[in-house]
Order: C-alpha cells, then structure tokens, then sequence
C-alpha cells in the first residue's frame, strides 16, 4: 500500500438525520501486488493504539461515495487499485471517542493463503485537546495531510456540515384543496 496522502479520523455520518454517527477513520491509498499475478485481499482493518489502548475498525467499505461497497474479497493486480477506504466500528462495539493523544494506526490486510495478516502502512498522528475539543463538541473532523518536505502528517480541523431536516428539503408537498 501507498503512504496515503490524507487520513481522517471523525464520524461516519449516517444517511438517516436522526442517527447517532459513529467514529469513522479515512484514507485514500493505493494497492498494490509485487507478484504478476497479483494478490486478492480478503480484508482489511484499521487498528489504533492510544496510551496502551487497542481499538480495532473491522467494518471495511471502499469506493468513490457514489458507490461504496463492502470490502470482501478485492483482487490486487500489479497496477494496482486505488479507492477510498472508509474503516468502521462494529455496531457492537464498545463506546469509543478521538481523545488527545498520540495515535498509533495500523491498515493490517489478510490476503488470501497467507498464513499471517501483513501490516501494510503504520505511522503515528497526534489529536491535540483542541481538535479532540472540536471533534467532541462540534463533530468536527480531523484530517491528516501528508507534507512530504517534513516527512510527517500536518493536521486540520473541519466542521461538518449542518445536515438539512427533511422538512426543509421541500420534500412534503402541499395539497391541492
């Protein structure tokens, strides 16, 4: 896998306005196999580690947001395939916030036949008390940036978007009386 030149770590913004949005980390990265055959990736998850704390997204969807798929079973030629990876929580899973701190991420595949899973990308970013602040207070969203002259991740603050009411989007049409 290619560095990824933007990672985001915030919420998943459901498609329903009422639901609770759940934490959700981003990258965009290219795949790739070394071997001419190529590779068929059966998953693939993100892990993070903050203060000795492990936090597994095991819910992987890829794809531009037109069309986003559930990640199963991606075949990986020697040209690659470059996609959105959008990496969830289990609907299950223990309540989990971005909090200040340094963040270890691991993006960990299975690739069929192999025997052990393979780290494919591994870098720490850190959530600093304002943007955990933000992130908390205005579901906002984290991004990371690559810069490459400093070899690190630059991070900045986005606000989401206030989501239009059903009601305002004039889908309720008036009667003719």
């Amino acid at each position: 896998m290619t560095r990824p030149t933007q990672i985001f770590f915030g919420a998943d913004s459901s498609r329903w306005t009422d639901a609770t949005a759940s934490p959700k980390i981003f990258l965009r990265a290219l795949l790739f196999a070394t071997s001419k055959r190529g590779r068929v990736v059966e998953n693939i998850h993100v892990a993070v580690t903050r203060d000795g704390t492990r936090q597994t997204f095991n819910i992987w969807v890829y794809g531009e947001r037109e069309k986003l798929v559930r990640g199963s079973g991606l075949f990986v030629g020697e040209t690659g395939v470059e996609a959105n990876h959008h990496f969830l929580l289990p609907p299950d899973a223990s309540t989990f916030e971005f909090t200040a701190g340094l963040y270890k991420l691991d993006v960990i595949s299975h690739v069929l036949r192999d025997k052990q899973p393979k780290v494919l990308f591994s870098d720490v970013v850190e959530v600093t008390p304002e943007a955990a602040r933000e992130m908390h207070e205005h579901g906002a969203g984290l991004y990371f940036d690559w810069e490459p002259d400093s070899s690190g991740y630059i991070s900045h603050i986005e606000q989401r978007p206030e989501r239009p009411k059903p009601w305002d989007l004039g889908t309720f049409a008036h009667r003719d009386r």
